[in-house]
């Protein structure tokens, strides 16, 4: 019997959706004590959008998910595993997004469960897809990064509803014998020391749904501002700088370096720690906020149709959420 070959993740498609209403710097200086100038100048944040209210994680995670799908060239009956990574999912805790939005795209009787690694969500699910894929255990898989984070943002609070937005992205991961276009390299580590960094208390185990939780509003988000800045800008540049040494691979022959889009200061000081030139660096943080677990996936989708994204270019993704958690990943882009 002649050996079995190797098998690699590929990364074949991407897609995006965003939501239509668009909050703008203006519009929360009339909502809370805050200005344009103060909020660009600290996060380089200037609009996010916003899921209407009877628009859902799992809508926009479809629709992004039909693209990427279409895109790839494959029909929806081949994909053979659905995860999505979210913090904002339809339901507290069952059942899953992904089994959701696995019904609204027509794919039925296919394993499919969420993440929660915040905004590290989408890398941490394309490590999991590698997996799936390197392992022979599934050949087509369809990864989404989907949040409606004004769901849990309280627009009393200036710290952090200027931060974030809605929004989600999707791709489609294969399987392929052809190892230049496999994934080099995913990295995914967590440190949950840290996890009273960003945090939503409520409703859980400890803070069982209550009058009172609503009241002290535990079911809002909460972070840590400086303390989350300082320790992202250092954790971030470690790991680009781990995983490029790990495959011998040099900053300035990155084309795209995405990370996550959270504040445009993190992604200065990670980018110029790194030595990126700027049109190395994607940037959408500007048009769309914080997006958690979409915010790579929407970039990524920025890019591709842009034109700026060909195939067989590498990326290199870099990301750090609530857990706390980060993870980095090295991979072509082998879409159409």
């Amino acid at each position: 019997m002649s050996p079995t070959k190797p098998v690699y993740a590929s990364f074949r498609s991407i897609g995006a959706y965003v939501p239509e209403k668009i909050l703008s710097n203006a519009d929360l200086e009339k909502i809370v004590d805050t200005s344009d100038e103060w909020i660009v100048k600290r996060t380089g944040i200037k609009e996010r959008r916003i899921a209407a209210d009877d628009e859902y994680t799992s809508d926009m995670g479809a629709k992004a998910a039909e693209m990427a799908i279409e895109r790839a060239g494959i029909a929806k009956e081949k994909i053979d595993l659905v995860i999505c990574a979210t913090v904002t999912p339809d339901h507290f805790n069952m059942p899953s997004t992904a089994c959701i939005i696995s019904d609204k795209l027509g794919i039925h009787n296919v394993q499919a469960f969420d993440i929660s690694a915040a905004c590290s969500g989408f890398v941490y699910v394309l490590s999991i897809a590698k997996a799936f894929i390197e392992s022979g255990m599934k050949k087509n898989v369809l990864v989404i990064g989907a949040e409606k984070f004004s769901s849990i943002v309280d627009y009393t609070d200036r710290t952090t509803c200027i931060l974030f937005g809605d929004g989600a992205g999707a791709a489609v991961i294969s399987a392929t014998e052809n190892k230049e276009e496999g994934f080099i390299d995913v990295h995914a580590s967590a440190d949950g020391s840290f996890s009273d960094f960003l945090v939503t208390p409520a409703p859980g185990a400890v803070h069982p749904a209550s009058v009172a939780m609503i009241d002290e509003k535990l079911h809002f988000v909460q972070m840590k501002g400086n303390e989350t800045f300082k320790l992202a800008v250092k954790t971030l540049t470690k790991d680009v700088k781990d995983i490029l040494e790990h495959n011998n691979i040099k900053s300035e022959d990155i084309p795209h370096f995405i990370p996550h889009q959270a504040n445009y200061r993190i992604i200065k000081a990670v980018g110029d720690a790194l030595k990126m030139r700027d049109d190395q660096v994607a940037l959408t943080v500007h048009k769309y906020g914080n997006t958690s677990a979409a915010s790579i996936p929407m970039a990524i989708n920025d890019l591709y149709e842009s034109g700026k994204l060909k195939t067989g270019e590498l990326m290199l993704l870099d990301t750090f959420g609530g857990g706390l958690t980060w993870a980095s990943a090295l991979l072509p882009f082998m879409g159409k």
